[in-house]
């Protein structure tokens, strides 16, 4: 069983960055596709950002756009969400899904992913 881990989290002010990492464990992640959701509280869980396996194709939520990126390197079976100019609205529980094949691109959709992490919180607040 495939098991990921985030970590990267934690209290910012708006305009601040931060960057997430997840990590998995017992597997390669060279035959996964990884996504980033995230949900806030009294909210449904909304896709943030998904990397294919080669890290050629990446999709992001129109509201991170320009400012979130993430990568991926499949050596250290990381992938890495790099946040910037955060806002109270990226406020939330971060999780990195799985998705077990070779794809040449990705979508957020949470139904696809098969595996998740336990999650990492995320708060933006001055």
């Amino acid at each position: 069983q495939l098991q990921l881990v985030e970590s990267g989290g934690g209290l910012v002010q708006p305009g601040g960055s931060l960057r997430l990492s997840c990590v998995s464990s017992g597997f390669t992640l060279d035959y996964y596709a990884i996504g980033w959701f995230r949900q806030a509280p009294g909210k449904e869980r909304e896709g943030v950002s998904c990397i294919n396996n080669n890290g050629g194709s990446t999709n992001y939520a129109d509201s991170v756009k320009g400012r979130f990126t993430i990568s991926r390197d499949n050596a250290k079976n990381t992938v890495y969400l790099q946040m910037n100019s955060l806002k109270p609205e990226d406020t939330g529980i971060y999780y990195c899904a799985a998705k077990h094949g070779v794809f040449r691109s990705c979508a957020l959709r949470g139904a696809d992913f098969e595996s998740w992490g336990q999650g990492t919180q995320v708060t933006v607040s001055s």
